[in-house]
């Protein structure tokens, strides 16, 4: 990705094969045009423009960028389009929103008042919540660029085809659509892919999520056929890393465990418990080390990257990599509890209240936890973070074509692996179906196997030779799906599993 792309408009598509592989052509071209006709049968009017953003699959770098560590997502093919209509209002606005499956998503109306506010009761997880935070975020940044935004009245009718609880992060595809969408119902003919990104980040955690962003950074910059580096410090950065050729030739598996892993809705004792316990971890660690952290762009204010600067502020630049092992051993030193810390012993070690602790970390998004696991959290971090460095200088240093490439697959594979054992040990977020899909596929001749996405159940992503797919499906069928679910559909079992190379991002 050259410099600057990432500031560059979302572009505008004029056909399928522009946006999609050359096998998924005819199939999307159908579902294109469904949509259109169910608008108009719906609304009695054709949609002026149809906004996409895709789910993502991430390869590695998993739970750290709410810590503001560089993380290594792609796009995949699955994705939201949302087609739109408009009229103007001038006594506020009024969205009609649908859905092409109305017996699972209902049908609403809102209304947008005259200032730009609607209202989100994250408590409700109702699927019109997405639209409503992306719709939120973007008459914010219209207001900040102009003070005489008229309301705009819309007609939406979307199609979702990132699995919800998947870890493919529908969430992120839906609310980065409906904000380019919005977007350009307001009259904004080019919508910047940076501005869309960073007004998505925060618009997702109007729904209670204390979302990092490498979601909506994928959905948004990614470029077919290339990962994707997203790193969020000093500031938001983006840059395609291209997969060598190789021989054997590798792609990615995406395998559904069936454990639906719905983060909004378990986030208080997983997503956002580990989220606070990041931030704990920084502010302890911080607080024994004497050093005074600066607000920065992490969810909550203060992360174990602002640590990591705190720390290394003024010394002569050691390298990245020594920084880290740096942290690590800090970690260990000065959080050496593996039971855990209280909310008491945490508010006495950083010299404040419990009562102001949970008012400050724990209040907009709530937590539930007797003791807060700071050392296995923090270790996990900076381990994963030293892991996104190697993988990443694996792909920039990789054999050339003719040379041989099985050492450097597995190489790759590796770490993904011991991405896996971390968080099934350290971040406890995988479960007993992600490892079993992963020993599966492993000893069916994967090179790379680890869950992906939030965790607790979902999906997870593989590293493996094009000529193993079939032999690594079978295995999975017959080991894991018709085992676990003997009643299993036809239907269901070709959803199960997902062949990908990176995708675009998305598109207008």
């Amino acid at each position: 990705m050259a410099v600057g792309t990432i500031d560059q408009a979302v572009p505008v598509a004029h056909s399928m094969e522009a946006v999609y592989p050359p096998e998924a052509v005819q199939t999307q071209q159908k579902r294109w045009s469904h949509l259109s006709s169910r608008f108009s049968e719906i609304y009695g009017q054709s949609p002026e423009f149809i906004a996409r953003s895709p789910g993502r699959v991430n390869i590695i770098g998993e739970h750290i960028d709410y810590s503001l560590y560089e993380v290594l997502p792609m796009a995949i093919a699955a994705d939201v389009i949302i087609a739109v209509s408009t009229s103007k209002s001038t006594n506020g606005a009024i969205v009609n929103i649908s859905n092409v499956d109305p017996d699972k998503f209902k049908t609403g109306e809102f209304v947008v008042s005259t200032s730009g506010e609607v209202e989100i009761n994250a408590s409700t997880h109702e699927w019109t919540n997405y639209f409503k935070a992306g719709l939120r975020g973007a008459i914010g940044l219209l207001r900040d660029k102009s003070s005489d935004l008229k309301a705009c009245s819309m007609k939406v009718l979307v199609d979702g085809r990132v699995p919800s609880g998947g870890g493919l992060s529908s969430s992120a595809a839906f609310v980065c659509a409906s904000a380019l969408a919005v977007l350009r119902a307001y009259g904004q003919k080019e919508v910047l892919k940076k501005e869309l990104v960073e007004l998505a980040i925060v618009s997702e955690r109007a729904v209670g999520v204390n979302s990092g962003g490498m979601d909506q950074a994928a959905s948004v910059f990614s470029i077919r056929g290339d990962a994707l580096s997203v790193s969020f410090s000093p500031q938001l950065h983006a840059e395609a890393i291209a997969f060598p050729k190789t021989d054997p030739e590798i792609t990615f598996m995406i395998a559904q465990s069936f454990v639906a892993a719905d983060k909004h809705v378990t986030a208080p004792v997983c997503y956002n418990l580990r989220v606070v316990e990041c931030t704990l971890a920084a502010e302890v660690l911080a607080s024994k080390l004497k050093l005074k952290l600066k607000d920065d762009s992490g969810p909550l204010g203060r992360s174990l990257r602002g640590l990591q600067d705190a720390y290394f502020s003024g010394q002569s630049s050691p390298s990245d990599i020594e920084k880290l092992q740096k942290m690590k051993s800090l970690v260990t030193e000065y959080l050496s509890d593996e039971s855990g810390y209280t909310r008491e012993q945490i508010a006495d070690a950083i010299g404040t209240s419990v009562t102001d602790l949970e008012e400050r970390l724990m209040k907009i998004f709530p937590v539930r936890a007797e003791r807060f696991l700071l050392q296995q959290r923090a270790l996990h971090v900076f381990e994963e973070a030293l892991r996104v460095s190697s993988f990443k200088s694996l792909l920039q240093s990789a054999p050339r074509e003719h040379e041989g490439h099985e050492d450097f697959l597995k190489q790759l594979g590796d770490l993904m692996n011991q991405t896996q054992d971390s968080c099934r040990d350290l971040y406890d977020c995988s479960c007993p179906e992600l490892d079993e899909l992963c020993r599966i596929a492993k000893r069916a001749g994967a090179y790379g196997s680890r869950l992906t996405g939030a965790g607790w159940g979902g999906c997870s992503v593989h590293l493996v030779p094009k000529d193993r797919v079939d032999a690594i499906r079978l295995a999975w069928e017959k080991d894991y799906y018709r085992a676990k679910f003997p009643d299993i559909s036809e239907g269901k079992l070709a959803e199960a599993v997902v062949t990908s190379e990176p995708g675009h991002g998305s598109m207008m």
